[in-house]
C-alpha cells in the first residue's frame, strides 16, 4: 500500500502534519508513505523513520513548471492513497492529477470536486488540526489520535551537546507575522526577571538567520550576560533536539510551537493576535497558554496574522503580564 502526504505551506503546518505518518504507520505498518513538502522544509523529515522518500516543490523560481513536473513524478509512483492536507489550487491539482486510486482532502480545495472523499475544515471550534487531518483517514484507521513527531539524529544531539548538560530555557521570538509576535520588549522583561529570579539559568534565543538582528536587540537591551542568541546557528532539528532537554521553551503561536510539541518538550506558548481555539495549540504534556485577560472584541483579528495591528494598539500583545508567563518548578 502506497500513501501521498501533501503539505506544502509553512514549517508549523508540515509538523503538525507528521501526525499523520505517525497514525498511517501505526495503522499499515507496511505501508510505503511519501510526503511532498515546499523547498526548504524538506530537513524537517530527515531521518523519519516512517517515509521512503520526501518529494519537494520549489513554489519560489518557476513555481507551475515544477508543478507540472511533479505531477508526473507522482503519477509515475501509482500511489494508492494521495492526502491532500491544503485547501489551495495548485496541491489540489497535483491530487486530482496523481492518479491515485483514493484522493482525500478538505472541500475548501477547489479541486476537490475530484476528489474521491472531501471533508470540511472547520477553524474556531476547538478541534485541533491533527484531528482535523487524521479524520480524512477516518475510513481507514480507528479513533485514537496520534501526535505530530520529529526525529532528531544522534548527530543532530551530538552538535548541540555543548549548549545542553545545565540549567537553560529557550525563547523562540520571532514570527513570520507582526501580530503573532511577542513585542521584544516584552521578552526582554522575561529574560530579565530570569536574570533576578533565576541567575543561573542559561538563556539561548533560537529562530532563523533573519531573526538573528532581533536577538542581538534583545540581548542589547536585557543585559543579561547568561543569554546567548542562537538565531541562525541551528538547523531545525537541532533546535528542536536542544528544546527536549530545556526547562522551558517560550514561543509565539509559530512554528517553533509545534517543534516543541513534536518531541514532548515543556512549552509556554504566548497568543496574541490569535486564539488557541482555532486547532493550532501546544500537544505536550507540559503546555502553558498565555494570552490577554482583556475582552478585546477585536481579536481574534484573523487566522494567521497581520503584518501590523488592524486598530493600531496591539493591545492582544501590550496587555499580557510576564509575571503570567514566567515558569518555575518552584
Amino acid at each position: 500500500m502506497k500513501f501521498l502526504v501533501i503539505q506544502t505551506a509553512f514549517t508549523g503546518d508540515v509538523i503538525l502534519a507528521t501526525a499523520l505518518l505517525e497514525k498511517i504507520h501505526s495503522s499499515f505498518p507496511d505501508a510505503e508513505i511519501t510526503m511532498l513538502v515546499r523547498k526548504g522544509n524538506e530537513t524537517l523529515l530527515s531521518n523519519h523513520p516512517y517515509l521512503k522518500e520526501v518529494l519537494v516543490w520549489n513554489k519560489k523560481e518557476n513555481k507551475l513548471n515544477n508543478l507540472r513536473k511533479l505531477i508526473s513524478v507522482v503519477r509515475a509512483k501509482k500511489f494508492d492513497y494521495a492526502i491532500n492536507l491544503q485547501r489551495f489550487a495548485g496541491t489540489g491539482i497535483l491530487t486530482a492529477l496523481s492518479g491515485a486510486k483514493e484522493k482525500l482532502g478538505y472541500a475548501k480545495n477547489p479541486m476537490s470536486i475530484f476528489y474521491n472523499r472531501r471533508l470540511p475544515h472547520t477553524i474556531g471550534d476547538g478541534t485541533h488540526e491533527i484531528e482535523r487531518n487524521q479524520a480524512l483517514i477516518g475510513h481507514l484507521v480507528d479513533q485514537k489520535i496520534s501526535k505530530s513527531r520529529l526525529y532528531p539524529s544522534q548527530v543532530d544531539k551530538n552538535n548541540i551537546s555543548k549548549y545542553a548538560g545545565k540549567k537553560y530555557i529557550t525563547i523562540s521570538p520571532g514570527s513570520v507575522w507582526f501580530t503573532k509576535t511577542f513585542p521584544a520588549y516584552k521578552w526582554i522583561e522575561l529574560i530579565q526577571k530570569y536574570k533576578s529570579e533565576s541567575p543561573e539559568t542559561v538563556i539561548y534565543l533560537l529562530g532563523s538567520k533573519t531573526e538573528a538582528s532581533l536577538g542581538d536587540e534583545i540581548i542589547a537591551k536585557s543585559g543579561h550576560p547568561k543569554t546567548v542568541n542562537l538565531a541562525g546557528a541551528l538547523s531545525f532539528l537541532e533546535s528542536t533536539a536542544l528544546m527536549f532537554t530545556s526547562e522551558m521553551n517560550y514561543v509565539n503561536d509559530s512554528a517553533p510551537l509545534h517543534m516543541a510539541s513534536a518531541i514532548n518538550a515543556p512549552v509556554t506558548a504566548v497568543y496574541c493576535s490569535t486564539v488557541p481555539r482555532f486547532g493550532f495549540g501546544p500537544l505536550s504534556d507540559l503546555s502553558r497558554i498565555t494570552e490577554t485577560d482583556l475582552n478585546l472584541n477585536c481579536r481574534p483579528c484573523g487566522l494567521h496574522g497581520y503584518k501590523s495591528c488592524p486598530m493600531t494598539h496591539f493591545k492582544c500583545a501590550h496587555s499580557i503580564d510576564i509575571n503570567k508567563i514566567y515558569y518555575s518548578e518552584k
